[in-house]
Parts: C-alpha cells; structure tokens; sequence
C-alpha cells in the first residue's frame, strides 16, 4: 500500500506544481512583471515548490533526513539523471555563463551547506536565512546581468495567460495549493511505511526514489525537448533548480523548524556525492571539446547516477 501512497502523492505534487506555475505567470504578467524577472525568479521558485513541500512536510514531522535527501538527492538526480539521459538523446552546447555565475554559485551553496550541516548537525534558523539572503542577492545580479547580455534565455512564456480571467486564476491556485499540501503528506507517509517494508532508513528512500520523483518534470521536459532538438531545456535551467534547491527549499524550511542530521552518511557519502557530481561538469564542459557535453559524458553522468542509488541501498544493508 506504500507505493499506492507515493505514487498518488508524486502526481498531486506534478499537478499541483502544474497549476502553481500556471498561477504565478498569469499573475505576473497582469502585473507587468517583465519575462526576464518572471522566468528567473517567479517560475523558478514555482517549481521548487514541490520539493518546499515535501521537505517541510518531512521536517514538521521530525524527519529531517527525509526533509535534506530529498533536496541532497534531487540535486544529484538532476545533474546525474536528468542532465545524463538528456545529453545522450541530444548533445548540449554549454553557455559561457555557466562558468562565470551559475556554477560558482551552485558549488559555493553546495560547500557551505556542507560545512552549516557538519558544525552543529544542525541547519537552524539564521543559517537558512543567510541560505535565503544568498539566493536574493545571486538572483539580483543575474537579472542585471542579462539586462546587459540580452542573449541569454529565460525559455518560453506563454503571453496568452495574461487574459486569464480572476476566477479561473483563483481555481489554479486553490487547486495548486490543495494538490501540493495532500501530495506531500501522502508522499513522506508513503515513503516512510516503504522504508519500514524494505528494511532501510529513509534517508535512502528520499535520496533515492523520492528524489527521483521529484525529478520527473525536470526529466520529462528535458526528454521532450531534446528529442524535439529543441534547447529549451539548458544545463542553466538545471544548475538553477539545484541553486534553488539549497537556497530557497532548505533555507525556507530551516527558517521555519531547523533541520537535524540524524544520519552520518548524510554528510559522509550524500553530501560529497552532491559536491562531486556538481564540480565535475566544469572540467567536464572543457575536454575534450570545450562547451559541449555530448553523449560519452552523458554516459558517464548516468552511469555514475546508478552507482550512487546501488551504492545508497548496499551501504544501507
């Protein structure tokens, strides 16, 4: 019956992070919130949704391995997993970006978590406010920026929401809202019954299988796009996700009730996994063939994705 209760809990989370993301653009063009604001910050933030959700959820609960594997875990999924199987569908030519700000920033969130969990084995409230205070600043330099780079891309936005009538805005929202608060609940009650069932802790079950979970919208849109050889789907859409992930999901949630290491492999195996797998696309991203990944080192991405899950369950055991 586990499974029945993530499985259920997964879709509510992709519905109601589907609704929420449809809300906030209409809402921000009747605003007139400009497109390069609204697909940095507003969709940004709207997808990390999800993951704010089922970490607090986890946190609220008592679950604080719950509440840092799913963030430690997705933002491994999204660079081995969904970065991996993107680049071997469709190589990805890389911005010169990356290198310059969103790289620097996704390894400099990543370290610091790293030291913030291991001098206390606690995440309290002023270090997820400074975690917080980060993401404002990086967010306010990269909008200026682009101001000045008018060729980086902040993907597609669908201008025809801003017609959308008080009354259907109101029904996306409350439908966002209900969708994400039961998905959450059902989905750490079904992890956890699962971890009991498959004698293992739950930090395995969140860093691995929720993660991935939580992954799949980022998968599914990556898919799409690269076999339409579209490049809607950028290796900056991910790096900010995971950007997003450390600063605003676990810096909102320990604002809100301080997150606990309970586990020591949190911090002696996912935490250096996450770091790793972050560094390793910067030399990556320069050999052989300088700003592209193609297909042998999205090989190399999944299958180092696949030794982290074998490895998460048989260290377990």
């Amino acid at each position: 019956m586990s499974i029945v209760w993530v499985v259920l809990g997964l879709i509510l989370l992709v519905v109601g992070g589907e609704f929420l993301v449809r809300a906030a653009l209409a809402l921000s063009l009747k605003f007139k919130i400009t497109k390069l604001v609204i697909g940095m910050t507003v969709v940004s933030f709207a997808t990390s949704a999800p993951e704010l959700l089922v970490s607090l959820q986890a946190a609220l609960d008592g679950s604080s391995d719950f509440a840092l594997g799913n963030v430690i875990g997705s933002n491994i999924a999204n660079i081995g997993l969904v970065l991996g199987i993107t680049v071997l569908i469709s190589p990805l030519t890389v911005d010169k970006n990356f290198y310059k700000l969103n790289w620097p920033m996704m390894m400099l969130l990543s370290v610091v978590l790293y030291f913030m969990l291991q001098s206390g084995n606690v995440l309290d409230r002023w270090e997820g406010a400074a975690l917080l205070l980060s993401l404002i600043i990086f967010l306010v330099v990269l909008i200026r920026r682009s101001k000045k780079e008018p060729d980086i891309a902040v993907g597609a936005i669908d201008e025809t929401l801003q017609v959308t009538s008080g009354f259907k805005l109101t029904v996306w929202l409350l439908i966002g809202a209900l969708a994400l608060y039961f998905g959450s609940e059902w989905l750490v009650f079904g992890a956890k019954e699962m971890a009991v069932s498959l004698g293992v802790s739950e930090r395995v079950i969140s860093v691995t299988m929720v993660a991935i979970g939580t992954s799949v919208p980022e998968l599914a849109a990556s898919v799409i796009a690269a076999l339409k050889k579209e490049k809607a789907i950028s290796l900056g859409n991910l790096i900010g996700s995971n950007i997003f992930n450390i600063a605003s999901v676990l810096g909102l949630t320990a604002m809100i009730q301080p997150i606990a290491v309970n586990s020591p492999k949190i911090l002696s195996s996912d935490m250096i996994w996450m770091i790793a797998v972050a560094f390793v696309l910067l030399p990556m991203i320069f050999l052989p063939k300088k700003f592209e990944l193609g297909r042998f080192k999205g090989f190399i991405l999944l299958a180092s994705y696949l030794v982290f899950i074998f490895l998460a369950f048989y260290i377990e055991k």
